[in-house]
């Protein structure tokens, strides 16, 4: 990888599950993730798989 490339790490997944008031479905994840991948974010961090029923099949749906 060449040093001038910018590398993208997006937290929307996880940090945005941390917000007062806001709670993503099974399905909203999928399609943020969707996105985030079709713009090209090199890095999703998406929360922990163990963490809850939900993260679980999200992660579970995704691969």
């Amino acid at each position: 990888m060449s040093k001038d490339k910018v590398q993208i790490f997006d937290t929307t997944l996880r940090g945005g599950e941390q917000v007062p008031g806001c709670k993503l479905n099974t399905s909203q994840k999928l399609v943020i993730a969707e996105r985030l991948d079709t713009l090209g974010v090199d890095i999703i961090e998406a929360g922990f798989p163990v963490s809850s029923p939900g993260d679980f099949e999200a992660f579970e749906l995704s691969r």
